[in-house]
């Protein structure tokens, strides 16, 4: 039975087209409410960038032609060719105007744009437009990069995410790898990490107030429910473990000293010991040379050494009096065994974390801080301080000298070098409660070990080769 159209006589429609143009109208309007309730539903600043993403999208075959990111194909398709002979007029078809295709991701950011390469316009021709686009698209900055083979990766902020504090709670979890440290939100946004396995030293600068006792902190948070895991602290600040900042987690510490030289010398020299025997059992024990080959475990537990202010415990004293000639001492010994840690404890599973204002030559010792292969520098007052933490490449890099990070906006962010990569990046760490930080130490303190007491029970006679090692210990 066929329907009669209002108003076009005996034309008719086929019921099988009326039923498929209705199931297509109850698509698009499912597609609508979808549309429409994932944006009512999100944040104002996702709801900005959803609008953003639909301008970019729209405008994006205008202002590719206008910014000459297109390319001119003038070599005719099949069918183009068959047209052509067809019409018997032997005339070439028209070029074709080739756009890059896109498409679009949102967040309370800004936008991720991936674009599909086209000839003649690559990431070159995209990242001279930077500038450009970013005007196009009302954004604070563009990011251009390499993302799968023939398409590009744009990252569009609208804000500026440097300037937003955000809050981390931890959720007292173990990390599902403990060679990757989540860090924060670099500059477009996106999450940034650390690359730890094989890294035997961080050096952790910047001026006080800024953030460098609290990144450490979130670091301890983080790793702390992990057993494979495990802690020492030297704080130059205070005398006693219950003072300062790291009170809340004394109890996820193996070993703790204050500004005591005597009492961290021991210390030092108790972690060198240990690097030595790690480094004669790790063949027989482990199998391997080097422990990143099968990762950190509860019975040879990654082991990191936090040295905050550490210009307490290397101090060059001057002076003839015997107290003076003591202290002088102590602190160079103190330097010796740390450069011994952070030459040689890669491979055995240390990692020394040394946090000071200014790591210039007279607070940390340039022979061990030139060999940390990670460092981070919060705000600095003097170039020679933001070269001293970063090496001379910062100079070239003007817009994340962290000596331009001195506004309290900039409290909590970070200058570091990017991993893999040339240059430097701006990282927002996010604030971590204190009580929080107290919580999980609370909670992970009976899987707090001493390395030195697990590694006798691996290298007991009756450990047999092939035994479980978490077993063991």
């Amino acid at each position: 039975m066929n329907t009669a159209v209002p108003g076009l006589g005996a034309a008719t429609i086929p019921p099988p087209l009326l039923y498929a143009g209705g199931a297509l109208a109850l698509v698009l309007l499912a597609w609508l409410l979808v549309i429409c309730g994932r944006y009512l539903s999100a944040d104002k600043g996702t709801r900005a960038s959803i609008r953003q993403a639909w301008r970019i999208r729209r405008t994006w075959p205008r202002l590719a032609r206008n910014l000459g990111l297109v390319t001119t194909d003038r070599t005719p398709t099949f069918l183009q060719s068959l047209t052509a002979s067809g019409n018997g007029t032997g005339g070439k078809p028209e070029p074709r105007i080739l756009t890059p295709g896109l498409s679009t991701k949102v967040d309370r950011y800004g936008v991720v744009v991936t674009v599909k390469t086209v000839a003649k316009v690559g990431l070159a021709e995209f990242q001279k437009h930077a500038d450009h686009l970013a005007d196009a698209w009302a954004c604070t900055r563009v990011s251009i990069n390499p993302d799968r083979p023939g398409t590009l990766r744009i990252r569009a902020v609208r804000d500026e995410p440097l300037l937003i504090p955000y809050t981390c709670t931890p959720e007292g979890k173990p990390p599902a790898d403990l060679s990757v440290w989540d860090l924060g939100l670099d500059e477009y946004a996106l999450a940034t990490v650390l690359r730890m396995d094989n890294v035997p030293g961080v050096c952790v600068a910047g001026l006080p107030g800024y953030g460098k006792t609290s990144l450490i902190s979130k670091l301890i948070a983080a790793l702390a429910p992990s057993d494979a895991v495990q802690f020492a602290v030297a704080d130059g600040k205070v005398s006693e473990a219950h003072e300062g900042d790291y009170a809340d987690v004394t109890d996820r510490l193996f070993a703790f000293v204050g500004d005591d030289l005597e009492a961290a010398n021991k210390l030092f020299t108790r972690l060198v010991n240990l690097r030595r025997a790690r480094s004669s059992a790790i063949r027989r024990v482990l199998g391997t040379p080097n422990m990143w080959a099968k990762g950190p475990s509860k019975a040879w537990p990654l082991v990191v050494l936090v040295i905050d202010e550490a210009h307490t415990y290397f101090r060059d004293y001057k002076g003839s009096d015997p107290t003076t000639k003591k202290y002088a001492a102590l602190t160079a010994d103190n330097a010796r065994l740390i450069e011994d840690l952070v030459k040689k404890g890669r491979s055995v599973g240390m990692v020394v974390i040394v946090a000071t204002q200014k790591p210039t030559g007279d607070a940390i010792p340039t022979f061990i801080r030139d060999v940390c292969p990670v460092s981070l520098s919060f705000a600095q007052k003097t170039t020679e301080s933001a070269v001293a933490a970063l090496g001379e490449d910062i100079r070239n890099w003007p817009d994340a000298n962290p000596v331009t990070m001195q506004d309290p906006g900039y409290v909590g962010v970070a200058t570091m070098a990017r991993q893999g990569h040339e240059g430097f990046t701006r990282v927002r760490i996010p604030y971590v409660d204190p009580a929080d930080t107290a919580r999980v130490a609370a909670d992970t303190a009976p899987l707090t070990a001493d390395p030195g007491l697990l590694l006798d029970l691996l290298t007991c006679p009756h450990l047999l080769k092939g035994d479980d090692l978490d077993t063991t210990a």
